[in-house]
């Protein structure tokens, strides 16, 4: 039996990119880019380069946010009860919405890269 072979055009050919590709040099602010986004979920690379959310302040979301690190590193601290996660690349962690958290610190001498994944109570971890 002969197979069928189809020509592929360029356009169809989905583009390779590179995750840590296209990170500004000097960061002022935390750098939010989101990468996928659909009607469920919105997926994002986030960079710090020392970081924090401001003291006094608390992070909330209405939708889950799971986390991956990337490269560099950083400390979360949680409302509720005061606990800190140090988080070091391959470290992910995921935060139910609702739940009141602060960036504490990121490092300040190489680009924290996060991956973050904001999706619906609806789904399931």
């Amino acid at each position: 039996m002969k197979k069928s072979r189809s020509v592929i055009h360029p356009a169809s050919v989905p583009a390779i990119n590179n995750f840590f590709a296209k990170i500004p040099e000097n960061l002022e602010e935390e750098y939010f880019e989101v990468i996928l986004k659909s009607e469920h979920f919105i997926l994002e690379r986030i960079v710090s380069e020392g970081q924090t959310t401001p003291k006094g302040t608390w992070l909330y979301e209405e939708t889950n946010e799971w986390v991956l690190l990337l490269s560099g590193s950083a400390k979360l601290q949680f409302k509720s009860d005061g606990h800190m996660q140090t988080l070091h690349p391959g470290d992910h962690i995921t935060i139910p919405a609702g739940t009141y958290h602060r960036v504490e610190r990121t490092d300040q001498n190489k680009k924290t890269v996060w991956l973050a994944l904001h999706y619906s109570s609806k789904m399931k971890d």
